[in-house]
Parts: C-alpha cells; sequence; structure tokens
C-alpha cells in the first residue's frame, strides 16, 4: 500500500484520457483544411457549405446527449473505448464515399465519438484528480483538443502541398479526413491500460478496486478519507434527472448550460472552422491562409499550456472573465478592419491570434473544468450531458451560421455580433459564476445545499 499518492499514475491515466480530447480536436478541426476543396469539388451554396461543415455536429449533440447515461450505465472507460470505435470508422468512411450523402453519414458518426469523447473525457479526469490539482489535470484536456486541432492543420497543410489544387479538390481532402484512422487506434490501445473511474466503481458496489485506484492517486489515508466522503455523498443522492431540478442544483445546471453556450456563441468555431476562407477573405492565397491556420493551432496550444500553469493558482473566474473580456476586445478589432476595409496586412490576424489567446485562457479549458466539477457523482454524467447538449447545439448553429451571416450582412457586423456575445459572457461570469479551486467534489456539492 502506498502511503503517498502517486503524482506520474494520475498524470498518465489524464494524458490518455486527454487523447480523446486530440481526437475531437482533431475530428473538428479536419474541415478547415478541407471545407474549400469540397465547396470547389461539389459546386456548394453558402448554406450547403454551412452544412458540411456542421453535419458532424448533429452527431456530437446525439452522442453528447446519451453519452452521461451510457456512461453511468456500463463505465466511463467502455464509453470512452466506443468513441475511439466510432472516431476510426468516420475516418474510414468519409474516405472513400463518391457523393455528398454518404460523407455526411460517416460524419454523423464521427460526431457520435465527438460528443461522447468531450463529455467523458473530462468527466473521467475529474472523477481521479486530486482537488489540488484538478483544475491542471481537467485543462491537459483542452491541451489535448488544441494538440489535435494544430496536429490536423499540419496534416491538411501537408496533404495540401502534396499536388496541385485540381488534385486536392478530387482527392487531397479524402486523405485530410482519411487520416484520422491513425489517432483513433492509438486512443484505443491507451484505454485498455487505464482503470475505471473510482468514483463510478464505488457508485457500481466495487468498492475494493476503487480503494486499490484512490490509494495509487493519493495516498493510504487520503484515499480511506475521500472512499468515506464519496461514500456518504453518493448515500444521500437519488441519481435522477429530477434531482437536478431541485434549489440549489438546479442553479450549477443553469450556471453549467448558459456557460457551455457562452463557450461557443463567441465564435471560437466560426474562426477555427473556416480559418483558412476567413485568411483568404483578407486577399491571401490558400497556401498562404493555410499556413495563417497553422499560426492559429500554435497559439491556441501555447496559451493552453499557460491556462494549464495558472488555473489552480488563479482559479476558475478571474481567467474566464480577463479571457471573455480580451476577446470582446479584439472582436472589435477584427469586425472593425472588415468594416472600415482595412483587412489587408497583418491587423486582422494578429487580432484573430490574440483572440484565439484569450480564448485559449478561459472559456476553451475552463468551461469543461466548471462543468465536470460542480454537479455530484451519481447526476455528473446526466448534467454534463445536458450541458454538452447545449454546447453542441451552440456550435452546429455558429457553424452552420456563419457562412450565411457573412453572405448576408456582411464580416463586420458578423464579428461585432461574437463581440456582444462575450460582452455579455463577461457580465455573466462576473455575476454568476462561483469559484471553485482547491475545492474538493463533495464540497462543492455542499456548496449547492440550500441554507
Amino acid at each position: 500500500m502506498e502511503k503517498q499518492g502517486n503524482r506520474n499514475y494520475v498524470y498518465k491515466i489524464t494524458i490518455v484520457a486527454a487523447v480523446g480530447g486530440l481526437l475531437f480536436g482533431y475530428d473538428t478541426a479536419v474541415v478547415a483544411g478541407a471545407i474549400g476543396f469540397i465547396r470547389l469539388r461539389f459546386d456548394l451554396s453558402p448554406a450547403m457549405m454551412g452544412w458540411i461543415a456542421s453535419c458532424a455536429l448533429v452527431g456530437c449533440v446525439t452522442g453528447a446527449l446519451f453519452a452521461g447515461y451510457l456512461s453511468d450505465r456500463f463505465g466511463r472507460k467502455k464509453i470512452l473505448i466506443l468513441s475511439a470505435i466510432l472516431f476510426a470508422v468516420s475516418s474510414a468512411g468519409t474516405a472513400m464515399p463518391q457523393d455528398l450523402s454518404w460523407f455526411v453519414v460517416f460524419r454523423i458518426i464521427g460526431g457520435l465519438g465527438i460528443g461522447i469523447a468531450s463529455m467523458i473525457s473530462p468527466m473521467y479526469i475529474t472523477e481521479c484528480a486530486p482537488a489540488a490539482i484538478r483544475g491542471r489535470l481537467v485543462s491537459i484536456n483542452q491541451f489535448g483538443i488544441v494538440t489535435g486541432i494544430l496536429l490536423i492543420y499540419f496534416v491538411n497543410a501537408g496533404i495540401a502541398g502534396l499536388h496541385d489544387e485540381a488534385w486536392n479538390i478530387h482527392t487531397g481532402w479524402r486523405w485530410m479526413f482519411g487520416s484520422g484512422i491513425v489517432p483513433a487506434v492509438i486512443f484505443f490501445g491507451l484505454l485498455l491500460f487505464v482503470p475505471e473511474s473510482p468514483r463510478w466503481l464505488i457508485q457500481a458496489d466495487r468498492t475494493t478496486e476503487a480503494e486499490q485506484i484512490l490509494t495509487k492517486i493519493n495516498g493510504v489515508i487520503k484515499a480511506k478519507a475521500e472512499l468515506k466522503e464519496i461514500k456518504a455523498a453518493i448515500h444521500t443522492e437519488t441519481g435522477t434527472f429530477s434531482e437536478l431540478f431541485k434549489p440549489g442544483l438546479r442553479t450549477a445546471l443553469v450556471i453549467g448550460v448558459i456557460l457551455s453556450i457562452f463557450s461557443q456563441v463567441t465564435g471560437i468555431n466560426a474562426i477555427m472552422y473556416y480559418a483558412p476562407e476567413i485568411f483568404k477573405s483578407t486577399g491571401d492565397g490558400s497556401g498562404s491562409a493555410l499556413i495563417q491556420t497553422i499560426l492559429v493551432g500554435v497559439v491556441n496550444l501555447l496559451f493552453t499550456i499557460v491556462a494549464i500553469k495558472y488555473v489552480d493558482r488563479a482559479g476558475r473566474k478571474g481567467l474566464l472573465m480577463a479571457g471573455s473580456a480580451g476577446m470582446a476586445i479584439c472582436l472589435a478589432i477584427v469586425g472593425t478592419a472588415f468594416y472600415l476595409d482595412a483587412v489587408r496586412g497583418y491587423l486582422v490576424l494578429m487580432a484573430i491570434l490574440a483572440y484565439i489567446a484569450f480564448f485559449a485562457l478561459s472559456l476553451g479549458p475552463l468551461t469543461f473544468v466548471v462543468i465536470a466539477e460542480i454537479f455530484p457523482n451519481r447526476v455528473r454524467g446526466r448534467a454534463m450531458s445536458i450541458c454538452l447538449f447545449f454546447l453542441w447545439s451552440a456550435v452546429y448553429f455558429v457553424a452552420q451560421f456563419f457562412p450565411m451571416l457573412l453572405k448576408s450582412v456582411g464580416s463586420a457586423y458578423t464579428f461585432w455580433m461574437f463581440m456582444v456575445t462575450s460582452v455579455i459572457a463577461f457580465l455573466f461570469i462576473w455575476k454568476f459564476l462561483p469559484e471553485t479551486k482547491g475545492k474538493s467534489l463533495e464540497d462543492i456539492e455542499k456548496s449547492w445545499q440550500p441554507r
């Protein structure tokens, strides 16, 4: 029996779970490099372009909605394995079809995997993490997401550079989607070597297994205390949807849902999905636009590392407020540049990179940190499913309507709309979001109980 917790063990299982985040980022961002070629290959209208970019999100919404129930019934680990299988099937399928109908079907299958991983990976990490470093560990999942985004940006640029544009329009985009098989298989293999969530094991009356894992994570003394605390918390919970709408937890649910929506309607996926097209609109060719898109991925990665370092020191609320305020300023600059037709040069690029930096410091990683830690154990899966249902619905809304907004109201007013939502997000976080750094999951649960 270990007297002290094994931090290396905690980081190992966190990194494996974060590969689910990597697949999430890889599969959602692959469309950024491919959408321009698909548009030319199939002569897409703005509405169809939005549908092709966002069709996977139908699967994301569905996957997130049912992931909580499935993970509560079968365990976090098994459902993560299911997500890896769905990723692999989707990657193979989207590389092969000759018509858009089958392409859409396989993208929706991939979306199911994304929706599942987006919920289960941070929840699994939360349920394994010691309270003192929980924010950092859950943020590693976001590091996985942005690593996946950056990786596929490089892969897309590499594939696009193999041959001329005609080859990319006919074949290159297929290779971009098919490349996802490799990380999906790696994720599947790594999951075979990690344990089940100790909190789920206790819920499933497998206490001995749970205690062994908690001992590895926290050491003997803390493990026994935490085991007792978890059992007491589970004993007082009903674990039903109706519990989420009772006083106290109802507030937590509203905060989780609204924060999830704000993380997307502030414009991040409009930029991530359409970055090359945005940069082309400033006068750059497709090659230069893809390189600038890689810069977006690099900045996203670097500032996510900053968030990982400071989230357990600065706290969730301060970083979220700073990030949303900075995003609003950057979006105001981008919108104004388009309004004044001053988009050539580096102004728009620098403002978008700064926007990405502020997002990566705040709403990017910390939305998942907050919604993974504010709910009690037995309803965490169901509650996160609701939050992520709204998150992915918001992603779908933005991805579907962004091309149409650009066409109907123009770039300036579109980015100003995102600026306004960023300001509202700042006000919401300042007024309603509690600080949770350093608290155990059970202490956070007690804070919602009516006084």
